[in-house]
């Protein structure tokens, strides 16, 4: 399965790219693709309505945003026609990957495919990715296969815009590594301030318990105290002198 060469490519691409082809975007044995007209960003939890959020139609100077740890689809600029006889390869531009996107879709074209390419991509980065109609975004690379398909023909009809069927298989939101980051800082702000008041609340019923122990020790405890201060502080005039015998003090009354 030997890959075209960059003279192969100048050769046979403009059958192949039949809408937008240009000879200088050949990059070596490989051909470049730019951002077209379609992208489909699925929503984040910051969003107010994910449910409202859908396929974002690009004007010629139009631009978006991939943020961190979000899926998106993204359609090229390019129609291209496979050969029966040929088979393709898609990637995305390095210098796009070091932002941290990922490409997660399929990473070739079938032979006899006809359309445009959707690329099912992945923020994997800590930024959000900006992108711009007409960015020069992915590569496309062929090869010739030993025989040309002459019964495993393509039957299927290509893309030329982002099937609403593939948005509703992850028009949900989607936590990405940012979002559960800020969700635990404020699970832990919530548990913290749970933990502050029941500490007050206990600090309050303490100091309650020990108010109203004092109270009873008030209450209960001073009176006898008290009475027995008193028996012991005044005169005890019935009591006997030592010695004295009780017939001595009768005498002594009278």
């Amino acid at each position: 399965m030997p890959f075209w060469s960059g003279e192969t490519l100048l050769r046979e691409l403009p059958s192949i790219v039949t809408e937008g082809y240009d000879p200088d975007r050949v990059d070596c044995a490989a051909y470049t693709l730019r951002m077209g007209s379609e992208a489909y960003v699925s929503p984040s939890e910051a969003e107010q309505d994910p449910k409202k959020i859908t396929i974002q139609q690009i004007g010629r100077a139009g631009a978006f945003t991939i943020p961190p740890g979000q899926f998106a689809f993204l359609l090229t600029e390019e129609h291209i026609k496979i050969p029966q006889g040929a088979i393709g390869f898609i990637s995305i531009k390095t210098r796009i990957k070091f932002r941290g996107l990922v490409n997660v879709s399929g990473f070739h074209v079938d032979p006899g495919y006809s359309g445009r390419l959707i690329f099912a991509v992945f923020n994997a980065g800590p930024r959000p990715i900006h992108l711009r109609r007409g960015d020069e975004c992915f590569l496309m690379w062929l090869a010739s296969l030993d025989d040309p398909n002459t019964k495993m023909i393509r039957d299927k009809d290509g893309f030329n815009s982002i099937n609403t069927d593939l948005v509703s298989k992850i028009s949900g939101p989607v936590m990405s590594f940012e979002g559960l980051n800020a969700k635990i800082g404020d699970l832990k702000k919530d548990y913290d301030k749970r933990i502050g008041t029941i500490e007050l609340q206990n600090a309050i019923i303490k100091w309650a318990a020990m108010a109203i122990f004092a109270i009873l020790i008030g209450v209960v405890v001073t009176p006898t105290i008290r009475g027995a201060w008193q028996d012991w502080s005044s005169p005890n005039d019935g009591a006997l002198a030592p010695g004295q015998t009780s017939q001595a003090k009768d005498n002594k009354e009278r």
